[in-house]
């Protein structure tokens, strides 16, 4: 129990005011005991204004669409390698893109509420709406209900392995963003999970031309460690300009996996994301297509431009749907795109030759003897 003051009115004589010692009303239980959760919605709800319908698509960040583009080398490698009969395609490829939107919205979503707490101490997602606007639990819930099941149904009308590898994208953001496995709050296995987006993808194009056949596992993980570079990149930029100006515990703060993270071990991890998928895609082009290891010198080039641009204060490396925004980095990609493009359908007997051995290694030369 609590005392608080009050004032007695004045007498009619003039007395000087008085005042009197009064115990306080104790506080309701309910009003003591409150779970984290419940005090930080509390906090939101009186600090921000009622969201509106403009605040609840945004969780879906339909401005994100860009990120698609990885769906487009397995549309045309599942061409060029597959030649399958072209009937329906554009039905495919409409169908298949809407979907592949819908899901990914969905995962976003999820992905910005639960990441609410957690984005109000990033610099720049903090102005998110599920940061600065009070929004209602259930529609958000709601909304993703009806993207996820949209994009489902619309996967269905593609065959069975489409579906499948739709569903496996929608689970990919439970992996990624819900307890007990929340994998974005471990280091590194944060950008592996993350990045599995990419041969996802590569896959649902692959599946719009060709639903007979799946990509080729060296492809598949080329494309995945390809994604871990870029999301690692993504981190080391990250890192770099949050430290420099609010220090590595408002970094922590924003997202667990920083603290296992250092300057050094990211640009470590970004080499060794890229030497993977470097090895991956020489196995890919020596085994199915040999004319794309003319394109190779420009991939490299790519991923140099990537981990260059990570390394500028601000840089768009932090959010890659803005990446059409840097003309180096759009120059090289075209030209790596072009040149896959053209070397998909132009034949070059001559590079046989590489593959074709100079000498006899000794261990083939000796007699094999029976056991």
């Amino acid at each position: 129990m609590s005392w608080h003051w009050i004032s007695r009115p004045p007498s009619v004589t003039g007395a000087s005011t008085k005042f009197l010692a009064l115990p306080s009303p104790r506080p309701k239980e309910t009003d003591i005991v409150k779970t984290d959760t419940e005090r930080r919605d509390a906090s939101y709800a009186s600090q921000a204004e009622s969201g509106g319908l403009a605040d609840y698509l945004s969780l879906a960040r339909f401005d994100h669409i860009t990120k698609h583009v990885f769906i487009l080398p397995g549309l045309i490698m599942a061409y060029a390698l597959r030649e399958p009969p072209l009937g329906d395609l554009w039905f495919s490829i409409l169908i298949g893109f809407a979907s592949a939107i819908a899901v990914a919205s969905a995962n976003y979503v999820i992905n910005e509420w639960l990441d609410r707490e957690f984005d109000a101490h990033h610099p720049s997602k903090s102005s998110r709406a599920s940061v600065s606007a009070s929004l209602s639990a259930p529609v958000v819930y709601g909304e993703y209900v009806v993207l996820a099941v949209a994009g489902i149904a619309l996967a269905s009308l593609l065959g069975t392995m489409f579906l499948l590898v739709s569903f496996l994208f929608l689970a990919s953001g439970w992996i990624y963003n819900i307890e007990p496995v929340r994998s974005k709050d471990k280091p590194f296995v944060d950008v592996i999970s993350e990045s599995v987006n990419n041969p996802i993808r590569l896959t649902l194009g692959w599946l719009m031309v060709d639903p007979a056949s799946l990509p080729p596992l060296s492809l598949l993980l080329a494309y995945w460690f390809g994604g871990a570079f870029l999301m690692g990149a993504k981190r080391l930029s990250e890192y770099r300009d949050i430290v420099a100006e609010t220090g590595r515990e408002t970094l922590v703060r924003y997202r667990k996996s920083f603290a296992g993270y250092t300057a050094e071990s990211l640009t470590v991890s970004c080499f060794l994301y890229a030497i993977i998928s470097s090895f991956f895609l020489g196995v890919f082009l020596i085994r199915y297509r040999l004319e794309y290891i003319l394109a190779f010198p420009l991939i490299a080039g790519l991923f140099g431009c990537y981990l260059w641009l990570s390394m500028i204060k601000n840089s768009i490396a932090q959010r890659p749907e803005r990446m059409f925004r840097s003309r180096r980095l759009m120059a090289s990609l075209t030209a790596a795109s072009v040149a896959l493009l053209v070397l998909s359908f132009v034949d070059i007997p001559e590079l046989a030759d590489l593959m074709e051995r100079s000498f006899v290694p000794v261990d083939m030369q000796r007699p094999r003897t029976s056991g």
